[in-house]
């Protein structure tokens, strides 16, 4: 290994360690299911909105945007940044307050468990049916979560990539199981201060190589549709496309996709004080619109380093922050230590989304399926034990899906998007702001939510047209048609559920 190897794969390995001593320091703290679900509903504001926002901008914010923009330009970035930036707010600004002071008044400590006694369902059927959904789109989210963090190590070293996979693996496994949820909101808010840092610092570099900002700015310039956001480039041709209202609108959907995710919900359930979402909300904008935005700039400044000779010119657009790391790696000792911290914040952003996806899927199956459908009788200490025992076999299944370096798990995760947005989305919003909505209504728009995004991504969008929208759009509204025909055609939930909704109702003013 070169010095500036030696120098990341320090910095990488003493930002593991850390992980592992959070986890190590919150083992102790765990005495009761709800501590190691939901923290004891403790966590602080910051906490809460960088916590929320690094469980959600997985390596797709690193790799992802940056790649679509360095090939094509502004659009296609900007409109999903956009969508997802106003789902942010918006899902801050209706759905935290009342879900914490919701979820608090039903003592529900999982989203599963919300569902069933915000509808008086005592068979927990609704919880059921939602922890089988949380396993079937999170197992194989988490599945390329791992697989990242194999390909990042096999890239930059060599590593033989199944061994690289596991080991990261294991160390998401390791403090999620021993620190719980209060282990990983605290990981997620340093590993967003790392994703930041690396955006930043490869952003200053990355103009800097390019020749400035006016040399990157007349480099996109130069490409027909680069800059629009109407328009977008076609690498091939060098001309451009005009860019449909309804690829826009398309685009635009991801942002129905936040009402829906089970990992961001929880961290508004946990937080100490609903007084303190309003600061959450305004941290978690700003971060969120501020780091998306880098994101897609650096994308256009990876093309003008291209340009200039100062970048080779990339097969895989994703890599471009790899690719600029290395550079940085290569100006001394100190620079290879930033390259280090650069590319712990790719693991940062995969791990943040990973060891939620774990806590989420572990409860749905010893929380929500064995103690309230299954009815099992175990202690508050066992209830913990087996809370741990169920994500280390949740991870193993994740890590086997991920042992092909060359499988397509990738495309996984915006299915899984949707497959929440669609199946969670509408249930959420109409259980906290529609009094007649009732438990066969809420199980029909979970059912047809997620039945619909398989139903459209496999057998309606290859007809191409109109038809090859984002299968997240067109399952979100036939879930909310479900939810209020199938709730008008059967009775009216129980007073004591009404009572329930009326006083959170009332709570509110």
């Amino acid at each position: 290994m070169t010095t500036a190897q030696i120098c990341i794969c320090l910095a990488i390995v003493v930002y593991l360690l850390a992980m592992l001593g959070v986890g190590v320091w919150f083992a102790k703290k765990n005495n009761s299911v709800d501590d190691f679900y939901l923290g004891g509903r403790k966590l602080g504001p910051f906490v809460t909105a960088m916590s929320a926002e690094a469980s959600d901008m997985s390596s797709w914010l690193l790799m992802g945007l940056p790649g679509v923009a360095y090939l094509t330009g502004l659009a296609e970035a900007s409109w999903t940044a956009i969508g997802l930036a106003v789902g942010t707010y918006i899902n801050w600004l209706i759905v935290a307050r009342r879900i914490r002071r919701y979820s608090q008044q039903l003592n529900a400590i999982t989203v599963p468990q919300f569902f069933s006694k915000r509808w008086g369902d005592e068979r927990n059927l609704l919880s059921a049916i939602a922890a089988v959904i949380i396993i079937i789109f999170f197992i194989p989210y988490m599945a390329s979560g791992f697989s990242a963090c194999g390909k990042l190590f096999h890239t930059l070293f060599g590593t033989d990539y199944v061994t690289a996979m596991l080991i990261s693996a294991a160390v998401i496994v390791i403090y999620t199981v021993m620190g719980g949820f209060l282990a990983a909101s605290t990981t997620d808010l340093v590993q967003s201060i790392i994703m930041t840092v690396a955006l930043i610092v490869v952003l200053g570099f990355g103009v800097t190589q390019a020749g400035g900002m006016d040399a990157v700015m007349s480099n996109a310039q130069s490409m027909a549709g680069y800059l629009s956001l109407s328009h977008i480039y076609d690498p091939a041709s060098g001309n451009s496309n005009p860019y449909s209202i309804l690829t826009i609108c398309s685009l635009l959907a991801w942002g129905l996709g936040y009402f829906g995710m089970p990992h961001i919900l929880l961290r508004f359930m946990a937080i100490e004080d609903e007084k303190k979402l309003s600061l959450s909300r305004r941290v978690a904008t700003i971060w969120v619109v501020i780091s998306m935005g880098v994101a897609i700039f650096i994308g256009v400044v990876g093309n003008a380093m291209t340009k200039a000779g100062a970048l080779e010119q990339l097969e895989d657009s994703e890599t471009i922050i790899v690719r600029i790391a290395n550079l940085i790696s290569n100006h001394g000792v100190l620079a290879a230590l930033l390259a280090g911290v650069i590319l712990a914040g790719i693991l940062a952003a995969t791990m943040s989304t990973a060891d939620s996806q774990l806590l989420a899927a572990s409860s749905s199956v010893s929380q929500n399926l064995a103690v309230e459908f299954l009815h099992l009788k175990i202690s508050e200490k066992k209830s913990v034990v087996v809370a741990r025992g169920t994500m280390v076999v949740v991870s193993l299944i994740a890590a086997f899906l991920a042992r092909d370096p060359d499988s397509s798990v990738f495309r996984v995760v915006s299915f899984a998007w949707a497959g929440f947005g669609a199946a969670f989305g509408p249930v959420v919003l109409f259980a906290l702001f529609w009094k007649r909505s009732n438990k066969w209504g809420a199980l029909s728009g979970m059912i047809v939510g997620g039945a619909m995004v398989f139903i459209w991504k496999y057998q309606i969008a290859p007809m191409g047209g109109a038809w090859g929208i984002y299968e997240l759009l067109p399952a979100f509204v036939a879930a909310c048609l479900a939810i209020v025909v199938v709730s008008l055609l059967t009775g009216a939930p129980s007073e004591s559920v009404q009572k329930d909704f009326e006083a959170v109702h009332q709570a509110r003013r």
